[in-house]
């Protein structure tokens, strides 16, 4: 299976199974035309005829035995040799989790996929003896497993902090006795950082997710306090000095955009005005009735907004500036291995939630659909044929991602997206998956475009670049 494209002036060719990239002259381009799913050794008499119209006929040739060459060498029409890994670590240990610590907030964002911040359960904080729970709980379901990642989550998890610092100390003391190492993030409006809080984080938390939309008026629109004023100038200065004191630990500042900004390519310079390098803005995913949805009909103009931001980083790290924008991210050396490929997040099986109360949760965006309730922390009740439906979902599960080139790269896209707004975990978000595609697009355009320019070093082993040109 291939995927050829036209973007930012360059032919672009991804062989599916090999990941291999190919940027093509517009002879080769065309040559793909005439081969589905594969390539003869002899150059098909009607594909001569048909493109001497248009080039020389010994070009013709020369190319066609250039793209055999990558053809035989598996870089072109490769053969599939993941779906064999498809059922593989159906008993995968447990080795991330979504600790709820807050189910309340001090802002009330419009578009809110935790109901404004209590995901419909009642405004309550988690105790100290709920999150050791949880903590014990990843440790005894994690196996063999060493390295342990855990998100306070919420709600606003700054409005627990006394438990998120006591839950990080609890956890540090009996790493070492389970030869575990935990890795932290802390996910936060900012409101309540404090120089106390900042010196924490950039001490503890191995990543920070700051939020903020953007430009002052669109970040000020949706992401409001109870009162309805907008929290822009109470939070940016706070982020810029906990950015400012982090060194080299992870960061990024995520943002949503909606309808209302559509232009959302300012918004993620504003960002990179701020002083900020690591930078993430999302489509809101919401029902398409409200205002501030990004409908399928959208989507024309927010392909058009990706495009101008790939062209804006690529013009960007010429000059050498640098800003890192999170959903163009993508190693075309490596990658992830087989299974994160064929089942993402691992939402249900390597990945759990727990809220307040104890509950767990296949991820954090499940959280309140009983339908989805794996168990509880208090009463040792844990689902694991709930487990193996999820591990059992990936891409060849998914009856439209078998045969769809993105696969390898969303990995079947969102489980809660898909369940929400497509009524089942196998059935993808149309609209989700139309904007992936986009964005994968524009970010295996911005590779080229670097290679080209000598800012990125590309392989020539089976994930590489070529160039036929």
């Amino acid at each position: 299976m291939i995927h050829k494209y036209k973007l930012g002036g360059y032919n672009i060719c991804l062989d599916v199974h090999s990941g291999a990239v190919h940027v093509l002259d517009d002879v080769a381009y065309d040559i793909l035309d005439y081969c589905e799913d594969g390539m003869n050794e002899v150059l098909d008499g009607k594909m001569l005829s048909e493109l001497s119209e248009k080039y020389d006929r010994d070009e013709i040739c020369e190319t066609y035995e250039a793209l055999y060459e990558l053809y035989k060498d598996g870089l072109l029409f490769s053969a599939d040799d993941y779906e064999q890994f498809a059922d593989l670590m159906t008993k995968a240990p447990i080795k991330s989790m979504c600790i709820n610590i807050s189910h309340d907030c001090n802002l009330r964002c419009e578009y809110c996929f935790a109901a404004k911040g209590d995901f419909g359960q009642g405004r309550c904080l988690m105790s100290f003896e709920t999150a050791k729970k949880a903590i014990d709980f990843i440790i005894a379901n994690s196996g063999t497993r060493r390295n342990l990642e855990v998100d306070f989550f919420g709600g606003e998890p700054l409005m627990n902090f006394d438990v998120v610092k006591k839950t990080v100390e609890y956890a540090r003391s009996i790493e070492k006795k389970y030869n575990k190492n935990f890795r932290f993030t802390i996910t936060t409006n900012g409101l309540l950082l404090d120089d106390e809080k900042i010196e924490y984080i950039n001490r503890e938390m191995n990543n920070a997710v700051l939020s903020l939309d953007g430009r002052k008026e669109v970040n000020d629109r949706m992401r409001v306090t109870p009162n309805g004023k907008g929290c822009y100038d109470i939070i940016v200065p706070k982020y810029q000095k906990l950015v400012a004191s982090r060194g080299d630990k992870d960061y990024y500042i995520r943002g949503t955009f909606t309808k209302y900004n559509l232009d959302f390519t300012k918004d993620v310079l504003h960002f990179k005005e701020l002083g900020f390098e690591q930078l993430s803005i999302e489509p809101v995913v919401s029902d398409p009735k409200l205002d501030y949805s990004i409908k399928y009909e959208d989507l024309p103009l927010v392909f058009e907004e990706y495009e101008r931001l790939a062209q804006t980083i690529i013009e960007s790290r010429k000059k050498g500036e640098y800003f890192n924008f999170f959903h163009f991210m993508i190693d075309l050396d490596q990658g992830p291995c087989a299974i994160k490929r064929l089942r993402g997040c691992g939402c249900g099986n390597e990945y759990v939630a727990v809220t307040p109360q104890g509950d767990i949760y296949p991820c954090h965006q499940f959280v309140g659909n009983e339908a989805f309730k794996m168990g509880n922390l208090n009463d040792g009740t844990f689902d694991n044929d709930m487990k193996l439906m999820f591990a059992r979902s990936n891409v060849y599960s998914k009856e439209n991602c078998k045969d769809c080139w993105a696969k390898f790269y969303c990995s079947g896209g969102c489980n809660a997206n898909n369940y929400q707004y497509e009524g089942d975990i196998r059935k993808s978000h149309k609209t989700s998956c139309e904007l992936e595609k986009k964005r994968l697009e524009c970010a295996i355009m911005i590779k080229a475009a670097l290679a080209e320019a000598g800012d990125e070093v590309s392989c020539d082993g089976e994930d590489c670049f070529s160039s036929c040109l």
